[in-house]
């Protein structure tokens, strides 16, 4: 299979076209030149979407890293043969990610939104920009190396507060705690819109509706179909309501309902 069958193939949409052709160029690059070789920052669903590039093109030898462990967004690095991802973890610090600390009044009251906009408003593209980790005083920002330098000579302000920009190892990173709620519940089938209503304490036809709507992703790639089986293991996401993550799926209860145990984040 050629690139643009395998482009035709895989690819949803025209914006999904072009993150699997830049991937399928830097994929080359690492094999071609045998040098580790990276895409930019990637969401939830563009790395579902080059996994399944990954898939078709069977090459194993990457990883994709954020930073730290857990991260959001992350890049995919594909490895040169002479390279395994645990000599490239052991580098990380000179690898593709770097961190950068900006420090803020305690009562400037900055928000994500506020300090990504800040970033982007320099000219910056998502892509080269990975998690924002906002806490009280201060924000670890990840970002390509490239750009390190640049944010730090640049980016001062965020709103109405001033920021002071310093790098930071990745070992020195603070990720806020991952607060979940635990979800136990039964369902007449392991279906999607029997899942959805549990993990977002609705009723079924309204998990159906919000699924034909377009607003359900099972791990990060849109599904319309209700009937879906879900698996442990799975992602749920719903636009307005949050992310759920399927624990486990158990035995029958004494109704004969299947028990179901989910995580919510909060």
């Amino acid at each position: 299979m050629n690139k643009t069958e395998l482009l035709n193939k895989l690819a949803q949409d025209g914006e999904e076209r072009l993150l699997l052709a830049r991937t399928l160029d830097q994929l080359e690059t690492a094999r071609r030149k045998n040098i580790p070789a990276h895409t930019g920052f990637l969401s939830p669903a563009q790395r579902a979407c080059v996994e399944s590039l990954i898939a078709a093109c069977a090459h194993p030898a990457h990883l994709f890293f954020g930073g730290y462990q857990g991260a959001e967004r992350t890049v995919c690095v594909f490895l040169p043969d002479w390279q395994e991802p645990e000599d490239f973890l052991a580098l990380a610090e000179e690898g593709p990610v770097a961190a950068l600390r900006c420090s803020y009044r305690s009562d400037a009251g900055l928000t994500h939104r506020d300090l990504l906009g800040a970033i982007l408003g320099q000219g910056i593209t998502r892509e080269k920009v990975g998690d924002l980790l906002v806490g009280p005083e201060s924000c670890d920002l990840l970002v390509l190396r490239e750009l390190s330098d640049y944010l730090l000579q640049n980016l001062d302000s965020a709103g109405r507060a001033k920021l002071a920009v310093r790098p930071i190892s990745l070992a020195e990173l603070e990720p806020p705690p991952v607060q979940v709620k635990r979800i136990r519940d039964t369902v007449a089938t392991p279906r999607l819109d029997a899942i959805v209503a549990a993990a977002f304490s609705t009723s079924r036809s309204k998990a159906a509706g919000l699924i034909s709507a377009g607003r359900v992703q099972l791990n990060y790639r849109e599904c319309v179909k209700a009937d879906k089986p879900v698996e442990p293991g799975d992602i749920l996401s719903c636009r307005g309501l949050g992310k759920a993550v399927v624990k486990e799926l158990g035995g029958l209860s004494k109704k004969g309902r299947v028990m179901v145990e989910l995580e919510r984040y909060i």
